[in-house]
């Protein structure tokens, strides 16, 4: 037999952010408990508003499943006395156990005689269980950020208010702080706030639906995605997408209700990034844009109530507005009395990390190494390069940016337009700060590109100099993401960058903020970044141990170890792979660290190895080429080709053999073949 289990936490408002990671982190937890405690369940669904995070989970066992314990306990000879009689640790094990000395049998095991003990435990009441289960995992939801209340011991995302706690319609009886569980959940905080009772999802879904609440997540999203595409269309235009702010307001509202206002025609000489960020970071309104993807002056916001009057509501919505958007054309006006190059000497007393100086010095080095990049990749554009870096920073310290944060670059690019930098360099601006996250834009440009390599190396090479090592998931500075960016620009734009030259340029330009060795800086960096390419590549279609191999061979160019990646995972998928892996590792294995001597050809002495010689030497000038294309689809062709020829020299001949001399050559053989995959792949590594 089973029943449906439903828990429902009401509380104040949650931040919008918390609400998917909570749901998420209430599933895992509570499934985790029944299975501790042997209850079997079926179907989850999660449910979420601001004021509430919910989860009903069908099929849940009434009884927990029984229990078949086979128990070891201590050796024969120490739980009986010579006499036979029971010691002090066969009655402990006993008594631990809930049984009599009695009832314990003995067994043989490969160290000798022990004590042992088959029991069986019936399965309880899955009721009696939770009780004690239901609290424990409300305790151990974890949030960025919890609170207390009043005076009490317990810790929470925000207030609790009430919660619903039943199995097969019948009430879970606990208690969480000053609350005691019960059936009865509330509708909206000012439509309808009184109790209602519930008596499991179905019934809940209904009944929240009459009180005004919305409790599926998709059904409200969906809802909000109609409301928005009707009003776009009224006004003549579209909705400028934004799944992020979608999935924020989303869990902002209870009972959606879409209005539309106006944004005054004077603002939109804002740029449009100004007018969006302002309204989305600040507001949560959506935009919209015509058929040409220019921005239209209207705003659409989502209240949490069925409006009385809609006018009013959006009319207080257009005076916010207008008040923020004046702000913004007052600081654009402003900003543009002061060139961008003006206010480089600002950052001169802008402490950009206590351990590492200040902003400018940041600028400085950085602008080095893009202009080192440019040199070495686009010689052509070392001049705009050199400027784009320069001024990078420079809206930091404008009045724009220091009231919105989020528009650092988007101004900056903006101010270098309208003070007739060139296109190129006013983009490289904007861009250098992506990607802003995995797997986000990346630049569009030579100039961005090699600017914002150059930053993110500084950020994480200066860091690294000073201590400031990511550690577990505390990352403050976020370097991982970092580094993600500059292996997803240098695979983008296929650079041949070599991250050991990069990021020992790098901490050589901190020589004078360095707290550690510089060999040490540079070796952990180097790990750090090629770890951060595992992860990436782990995630797409490359298998662990194809990635593990060749790293493990070399890493120094992110695209060259990239290719050979892709060639090894092409040879993998080959039929008869795995004999040559096979092979291959037993060469390996055989010489470990190889044998650093030419083969004596007068030694050998075996048909097998003269064939292994004369085939080794045909494919090392094919490889050799091969390599100098960076075609190693190719090169792994031409070496499986000794697949063969190394078989038979295994069966043929013993490599360990008396003769010191006819041993090392054969090793030395061996460690030819060894070196045509050094730098390609440890195929020792491949499983």
């Amino acid at each position: 037999m089973s029943a449906e289990l439903f828990l429902e936490l009401g509380t104040e408002e949650i931040p919008a952010g918390f609400i998917p990671q909570a749901l998420n982190d209430i599933q895992k937890i509570l499934c985790k408990e029944l299975e501790l405690a042997r209850i079997d369940y079926g179907e989850i669904r999660t449910f979420a508003t601001p004021r509430r995070l919910t989860i009903s989970i069908l099929d849940v066992a009434r009884l927990q499943q029984r229990q078949e314990l086979e128990l070891t306990g201590p050796p024969a000879r120490i739980a009986f006395d010579a006499d036979g009689k029971p010691t002090k640790a066969a009655e402990g094990f006993a008594r631990t156990n809930g049984v009599s000395v009695d009832e314990l049998k003995t067994i043989d095991t490969e160290k000798g005689e022990y004590l042992f003990l088959s029991k069986i435990i019936e399965g309880g009441k899955s009721e009696d269980k939770l009780p004690e289960i239901l609290p424990r995992v409300i305790s151990k939801i974890p949030f960025k950020k919890s609170m207390r209340w009043k005076d009490l011991d317990i810790r929470f995302v925000r207030p609790m208010h009430w919660i619903v706690a039943t199995f097969g319609g019948e009430v879970v009886p606990f208690s969480f702080g000053d609350l005691q569980s019960g059936n009865c959940s509330r509708g909206h905080r000012f439509m309808a706030p009184e109790e209602f009772t519930v008596n499991g999802a179905a019934d809940y879904i209904l009944k929240a639906e009459q009180q005004h609440v919305i409790p599926q997540i998709e059904k409200r999203r969906q809802l909000i995605e109609e409301q928005l595409e009707v009003l776009a269309q009224q006004l003549g235009g579209k909705i400028n997408p934004d799944d992020d702010l979608l999935e924020e307001v989303c869990f902002l509202v209870e009972t959606p209700q879409a209005l539309a206002g106006t944004i005054e025609e004077h603002f939109l000489q804002l740029p449009p990034e100004l007018l969006i960020t302002s309204m989305r970071e600040h507001q949560r309104y959506f935009t919209l844009v015509d058929e040409q993807g220019k921005l239209l002056p209207h705003f659409i916001t989502v209240a949490n109530t069925l409006t009385k009057d809609p006018k009013v509501v959006v009319a207080g919505n257009e005076r916010v507005l207008k008040a923020r958007l004046a702000d913004a054309m007052f600081f654009w006006k402003e900003d543009q009395k002061s060139k961008l190059e003006m206010r480089l000497e600002a950052l001169k007393k802008v402490v950009y990390q206590a351990k590492l100086g200040t902003s400018f010095e940041k600028v400085e080095r950085f602008t080095e190494l893009a202009v080192g990049l440019a040199q070495q990749f686009a010689p052509q554009a070392v001049t705009m390069t050199k400027r784009a870096a320069t001024l990078a920073k420079c809206d930091l310290e404008t009045g724009m940016v220091y009231e919105f944060p989020e528009l650092q670059g988007v101004m900056g690019r903006e101010y270098a337009l309208l003070e007739g930098e060139d296109p190129r360099v006013a983009t490289a601006i904007y861009e250098h700060y992506l990607p802003v996250q995995a797997g986000g834009e990346l630049p569009s440009d030579d100039i961005g590109a090699f600017v914002s390599l150059a930053d993110k190396i500084d950020t994480i090479c200066g860091c690294f100099s000073v201590g400031l090592i990511p550690t577990g998931t505390a990352d403050p500075y976020a370097l991982r993401r970092s580094a993600i960016g500059i292996l997803a620009i240098i695979l983008d734009r296929g650079y041949a960058v070599s991250i050991p030259d990069l990021v020992s340029k790098s901490v050589h330009l901190l020589e004078t903020k360095r707290q550690r060795d510089a060999e040490d800086i540079i070796n952990d960096v180097i790990k750090f970044i090629r770890l951060r390419l595992v992860n990436m590549l782990s995630g797409q279609t490359y298998s662990a141990d194809v990635i593990d191999a060749v790293l493990s061979a070399s890493f120094v160019e992110p695209v060259d170890a990239l290719k050979r990646i892709k060639a090894l995972s092409a040879l993998k998928m080959q039929d008869d792979f795995e004999p040559l892996a096979t092979a291959f590792k037993r060469v390996g294995n055989i010489i470990k660290d190889g044998l650093d001597q030419p083969v004596d050809q007068t030694l050998l002495a075996d048909d097998c190895e003269k064939k292994l010689f004369v085939n080794l030497q045909e494919v090392q000038d094919k490889v050799a080429g091969f390599i100098s294309e960076g075609d190693y689809v190719r090169t792994l062709e031409a070496i499986s080709g000794l697949r063969q020829p190394v078989d038979s020299f295994f069966d043929g001949v013993m490599v360990m053999v008396d003769d010191d001399a006819i041993k090392n050559n054969r090793l030395a053989l061996l460690t030819s073949v060894s070196d045509l995959f050094k730098g390609i792949a440890d195929f020792r590594r491949i499983a």
